[in-house]
């Protein structure tokens, strides 16, 4: 599906983007790979990473913020994967107007400029926040995911289609749970602070990650929000796979944070069909009789939702001990 096409990723020298890249230079023989990001010196170590494929890859420095740019990056482009925004918690926080800008008038751009063009398929990245958010950082993400589940009523007869994936923070990525209990045990820490000893996370990997986005260009018609089946785990027992034995003083929660990641809201569940491995949020909205989105999946029972602390599938810790073999933290 990927063979000879041109994909632009947003935000592609951040932890998704280089993964995504990867994987399709691996699997795939595309026509051009365009990072496009504004941070030229993570440009230069991406080149550099990725010489191999140095007649694949182009490179655009740009913001979402400027859509005159974006529609010129966008130039011949088939696939959008959308991966930029401003992502941590307390700076958007502090921040609220920068994060409005990229997060929600960035992705506005990026759908205009598609619009604009002759893009075919375009996948946002979302996260859990974006599901009853309780922080800036999440309310932009929802109002991000609205737009581009939105965006199909404007596509008219033109081929293009918009959808959403959805998951929470990767395991090992920057600002998370597992370096920041890596880096107490390296500095020598007998103890990992607990911020409530209730809380409870999903485990995924960058490659799940991005497995997921490519099954949304696969198939998605447009609106759809994809949501991985992958299993929870506590945050006690994550401790405990990380440093046996250890004492674990209960700290408090943080300002934004929630017990669960929340992928599916009740109110979601009217619309939620379940697959072999995810879930599929359709759309309430009919575009057009041509466009209808028709789902093949088995409908979730009534008062269904899905979040890390009423899954069916935990990770015990002898099976996070094994996974954290696996994890490359971010440097």
């Amino acid at each position: 599906m990927l063979n000879d096409k041109s994909i632009l990723v947003t935000g592609g020298t951040g932890s998704f983007g280089k993964a995504f890249t990867k994987y399709v230079l691996t699997h795939y023989n595309p026509k051009k790979i365009i990072i496009y990001s504004r941070d030229e010196f993570k440009q230069f170590i991406m080149q550099n990473e990725f010489k191999e494929y140095a007649s694949k890859l182009r490179f655009f420095i740009g913001d979402v913020r400027d859509k005159e740019r974006l529609t010129r990056a966008l130039n011949g482009v088939d696939y959008v994967i959308h991966a930029a925004a401003l992502k941590q918690v307390p700076a958007c926080e502090y921040n609220p107007a920068e994060a409005i800008k990229t997060n929600i008038n960035g992705a506005q751009n990026v759908i205009d400029a598609c619009l604009d063009t002759d893009v075919k398929k375009v996948v946002a990245l979302s996260t859990d926040k974006a599901v009853n958010p309780v922080n800036l950082y999440g309310g932009t993400k929802l109002v991000s995911d609205k737009l581009f589940i939105a965006a199909n009523a404007y596509a008219g007869d033109r081929d293009i289609s918009f959808s959403i994936v959805r998951y929470g923070n990767v395991a090992g990525s920057r600002g998370s749970v597992i370096p920041f209990f890596h880096n107490i045990i390296k500095n020598g820490g007998k103890e990992l602070p607990i911020t409530d000893y209730r809380m409870t996370r999903f485990w995924i990997s960058l490659q799940q990650g991005v497995e997921l986005v490519i099954k949304a260009l696969e198939e998605a018609k447009g609106g759809e929000t994809f949501i991985s089946k992958i299993p929870s785990f506590k945050i006690t027992d994550l401790a405990q796979a990380m440093l046996p034995g250890c004492e674990m003083p209960e700290v408090g929660i943080r300002e934004g944070e929630k017990l669960h990641e929340i992928m599916v809201t009740i109110e979601d569940s009217m619309t939620t069909y379940e697959y072999d491995k995810h879930f599929i949020v359709y759309p309430q909205m009919v575009w057009s009789e041509n466009k209808r989105v028709v789902p093949t999946g088995k409908k979730v029972p009534e008062g269904f939702s899905y979040s890390s602390g009423n899954n069916t599938w935990w990770l015990t810790v002898e099976e996070i001990k094994e996974l954290l073999k696996t994890v490359e933290l971010e440097k």
